[in-house]
Formats: structure tokens, sequence, C-alpha cells
């Protein structure tokens, strides 16, 4: 048996132990509590926003929204409105909101809702509102306004020039105008204000209209990347599908377009992106219903429209005018809520109609947005009409590099070679169709085989033709349609 001296030197080094361990146990847990971090008891992470306010977050930024979002969003701000009428920035949000259901679903009726909201957010605060001026150019850019949409974007910007959201409305107006040194100017502007997703795909929509492929291609690449909303990044993965259609490349194009329905369901102009990629791979059953199903949802007149050719061009007539219909109905319909479908019908027209009541539609829309689209449609109207020589004018500024037409557009390409052929200027006739056909040799289920027909016609190239002569003629219409311009501005 131990005596007391023996036992109390032990339990003295025992208690010493028990200390040490304690203190250790103490540091140990401190620096536990240093690392993570600190939440108040009884509470739990923070939810995710709710769908009003993703929605809000991405129409005052001028991204896409998710139509379910969007439709919280309206909702929201129209109750908040009812109990708060002279909250100016609520009107402006709902006003936003408006534009970008009404966009998205391809339903105009919205339109005059947004412009009515916008303009009670001026009302209510009519100095310093640079939200709902923003607004407002987003809202004629809609309705294709674009001298509208200049100047309520520059209004906004003067009253703001460090607000990032107020370039890309400019960036739409400027390119609707033709206007491309305004537009590279906007876009380094903007770029010098802001980065990220957003701005990335304004980069890669200008370089693409300058015929900067593969510069877009990256742009737009790397913003569905780093696009964290779902109806963001499969906005921006349509356009990627865009552009690998527009140079041909079937597959990509199709996986890009079926990726983008996959995140958001609601992507119809993905979906209108499949049937165009479909037919071309000849997939013509599953082309129809991939149209149909984006004309349920979203009945733009240009879907009515590729839709009806694609009929046509199966010899269904019947089923072809069902669809030149109802893109009719749908461009009167846009014209109710003060929306300019012109260039369509006036497409539409030409094709199909009557081309002198498209070039005289296309004419006004010259008038009122000399970009390269009308530009291009107006010179296939003036030579469906049989005015062939100023139909080259407006041929040349289209595909014109120099004036802004360097999108690398199959269509285009087309429709110039097509009327030099008319005017017998046979080699750059040829050197244009085969530009078409190499661009994209799918771009049309109908226009293929005439470009394909009339460069048999055509036969080889003769050592008459001499390019010096085809550049001199070229220099002159391109100088003759900026007179033309000039004159009518």
């Amino acid at each position: 048996m131990e005596n007391h001296e023996e036992a109390a030197p032990r339990r003295s080094r025992i208690a010493r132990r028990v200390l040490i361990a304690a203190v250790t146990g103490c540091l140990v847990l401190g620096g536990t509590l240093m690392v993570l971090p600190w939440q108040p008891p009884d509470t739990e992470a923070p939810a995710p926003p709710a769908p009003g306010a993703q929605a809000r977050a991405a129409v005052t930024t001028g991204v896409a929204a998710a139509l379910p979002d969007l439709a919280a969003l309206i909702g929201e701000r129209e109750t908040h409105l009812r109990r708060h009428p002279r909250d100016a920035e609520s009107w402006a949000v709902l006003g936003a909101a408006y534009v970008e259901q009404g966009r998205r679903t391809a339903e105009p009726a919205y339109y005059p809702k947004a412009d009515n909201a916008l303009r009670t957010s001026l009302r209510v605060r009519a100095k310093g509102n640079a939200e709902a001026l923003g607004g407002l150019a987003a809202l004629a850019n809609a309705r294709r306004d674009f001298r509208a949409a200049k100047r309520w974007g520059e209004a906004a910007l003067e009253l703001d020039p460090k607000r990032w959201t107020t370039y890309p409305p400019l960036l739409d107006a400027y390119t609707g105008l033709g206007d491309w040194k305004a537009t590279q100017r906007t876009l380094e502007r903007l770029q010098g204000l802001r980065g990220g997703p957003a701005v990335m795909a304004r980069a890669g929509a200008v370089f693409r209209d300058r015929g900067w492929r593969e510069d877009a291609m990256a742009q737009l690449s790397d913003a569905a990347a780093g696009a964290q909303a779902p109806a963001e990044r499969a906005a921006y993965l349509e356009r990627v599908g865009q552009l690998a259609w527009e140079r041909g490349d079937r597959e990509p194009a199709l996986r890009h377009f079926q990726e983008a329905v996959r995140i958001d369901p609601d992507q119809r102009a993905a979906q209108a992106g499949q049937g165009r990629v479909l037919a071309a791979l000849g997939r013509t059953s599953e082309a129809l219903s991939a149209y149909r199903m984006a004309l349920a949802k979203q009945p733009h007149p240009q879907y009515a429209l590729e839709l009806g050719e694609l009929y046509e061009s199966l010899g269904l007539r019947q089923a072809a005018q069902v669809q030149y219909d109802l893109l009719r109905a749908r461009v009167r319909g846009a014209a109710a809520g003060g929306a300019d479908e012109e260039l369509v019908l006036g497409v539409f027209e030409a094709d199909h109609g009557d081309p002198q009541e498209a070039v005289r539609r296309l004419r006004v829309e010259w008038r009122r947005q000399p970009g390269i689209a009308v530009a291009d449609a107006l010179g296939w109207a003036l030579h469906r009409a049989g005015q062939d020589e100023e139909a080259l004018r407006y041929a040349v500024r289209a595909t014109d590099k120099v004036h802004g037409g360097g999108v690398r557009s199959a269509l285009h390409a087309y429709h110039r070679g097509m009327i030099e052929r008319e005017l017998e200027k046979y080699g750059p006739a040829r050197r244009h169709l085969q530009e078409a056909l190499r661009i994209n040799p799918y771009f049309s289920p109908l226009q293929v085989r005439t470009a394909r027909e009339a460069l048999t016609a055509l036969g080889e190239p003769s050592v008459e033709e001499l390019p010096v002569m085809d550049a001199k003629a070229e220099a002159e219409a391109e100088t003759e349609t900026e007179t033309e311009t000039e004159t009518e501005s």
C-alpha cells in the first residue's frame, strides 16, 4: 500500500496533464471557430434569391431572364405599385420587365404597357432618372425604332456616363442605324467600364457584324461559360449556335441549340435554330416539329417565314401558305403594339408576294433605319422588281466591309451574285455565288438550289472577265450608295 508522500507527486502530475489537455483542446477549438464563418445561433444558410429578385437583377442589367421569374417580378412590382404609386424606380423596373416579356414571347401587347410604366417613372421623377430613359431605349430597340432608341440612350448617357447598363441599348441602336464608328466607340467605352459575360456577349455581337467570326465565337463562348443564371447562359448558347450555323457547321450548331433549350425550355430562338439545322441535316420531320414548337410559344414572323419556306421546298404549298398568312397577321399585331416588323414583311413580299410592294415598304425602312439587313433586303426587292442597277448599289452596301457590311452572310452574298448575274457581270456573280455556298452551303432550303443552278449555268470563267473592271464598278456603286444615304439623311 503506497504512502501519502508517493501519492501526492503523482496526483500533481495527473492534474498538470489534464490541464494541458484542456488548454490544447481549447486552442484547437478556438482555431476551428476562427476558420469557420460565424453564424448567429439558430439560423440557417442564406436562401437563394427569390424568382422575382433574380428577374429584377436580369432586366435591370439587360440580360435574359427566365419567363416564370419575369412573371413573378411583374406580379410583385404591380402589387407594390398599387400601394406605392410614387416609386419611380419600381415603375422603371416594371417597364423593363414588360419589355423583356414582350421580347421573349413575341407578344407586342406588352410594349404599350412598358411604355406607360416607363413614362410614369419619368413623370414621378423627371430629373436624373437614367433608369427610365435606359428602359425607353430598350423598348425602342424591341420595337425596331432605332432612332428613338439612340435618342433615349444618349439622354441616359448624358445623365450618368458611368452607368454601364446604358451602353448595350445604344449598341443596338447604332447597329440598327448602320453607324459602325459609333458602335465601335460605344463598345470600347463599355469595355472600359465593365467586364463579365454580359459585356462579352455584346462584344461578340459587334465582332460578328464586322465579320470577325473567330473573335465573336470566343467572346460568346466565354460569356456562356461565365453566365450564372440559366436563362442568361441559354441565351448566349443560342448565339453561339447561330454563329456556328452561319458558317455551315451543322452538328456543332445543333448541339448548342439543344443545350440552350435543355437549360431554358423557353429559349424559343434556339428551338427555331434547331429547325434550321435539322432541315439542313435532312431530318425533316424533326425540323418541322422544332419550328412548330417555337411558333407555339413565340410566334415570331421570321420563324413563320422560315417554316413556310421549308414547307414550300417540300412541295407543300398549302401548308406554306398557312405560315405566310400567320406572318402577315403577326406583322399587323406588331404594328398595333407599336412594333415594326416591316423588314421581315418586305423580305416575304419580295420572294413570295408583290415585289413592288416590298420595294415600297423597304424604302421607308431604309429611311428610318439604314442598317445592313435593310440594305440587303431592299437590294433584293429591287432586283425582284426588275430594277437591277439600283439593286446592285444596295447589295454592295450590304457586303461592303468598309461601310459596315462585313458580316459573313451567305444570304447577302447570294443576293449580290444573283443581281450581278442579271446585269451580265458574270465574273463577280460567279465569285459571290461561290462565296455564298462556301460560307454556308445550307443557308436556305429554297435558295441554295437556285444558287447551284445559277453557278452551273454560268459555267467556267473566261479570259475576258477582268477583275479590275469589277473592282472599279464596285467602287462606283459604293460611292453612289453612300451619296444617296447622305442625301436621304
